[in-house]
């Protein structure tokens, strides 16, 4: 039987749970030709990384979990601003993908039928319509005017503030808040 602990008899230092904080100076990201996320994090070559974000609705840009291809952490970015500029620009190209969230720009109409709520909304990608079972569980506030809105099948928005929508857009939404 393998002891975690143990590498080579001798008690291995690493605690398996100890987060590597990683140095901006450390890594460097870019795309391959093909467009696979890869990088360099502390002298190790990868041709293949996966990008978390630890605090997905809260912290957008801080705290992002490096991985490797089989989805085993690495090591934590503490902020991409402080990144190089190729880095910044391709680690959040990659966030963007993984966590694609239209920006909802009007609120058309929000009506309960039955039990459910039916949004219907226009986003800077377009119309689109969040079916909902019932609020508490469906909206998520990370901030003071942000709100995160997830219908019955996982499709996401988010209201990046409710107080820059529209005079019949708050009054929509005042009315179920």
């Amino acid at each position: 039987m393998n002891d975690p602990n143990l590498v080579n008899g001798e008690l291995n230092p690493k605690d398996p749970y100890e987060i590597n904080i990683l140095e901006p100076g450390a890594i460097s990201f870019s795309r391959s030709q093909g467009g696979v996320f890869q990088g360099v994090v502390e002298g190790q070559v990868y041709e293949e990384l996966i990008l978390f974000r630890i605090f997905p609705f809260q912290y957008t840009t801080e705290y992002i979990s490096v991985r490797n291809s089989k989805s085993e952490e690495i090591g934590v970015i503490c902020d991409i601003d402080q990144l190089d500029e190729e880095s910044r620009v391709e680690v959040d190209t990659e966030l963007r993908l993984r966590y694609f969230l239209p920006v909802v720009t009007r609120i058309d109409s929000i009506k309960q039928k039955a039990d459910m709520w039916i949004w219907e909304l226009q986003t800077n990608l377009g119309q689109t319509r969040i079916v909902m079972r019932n609020l508490h569980e469906h909206m998520q506030y990370p901030s003071h005017k942000r709100i995160i809105l997830t219908d019955i099948n996982g499709k996401r928005c988010e209201i990046r503030d409710y107080l820059a929508l529209d005079v019949q857009s708050r009054s929509k939404l005042k009315d179920v808040l």
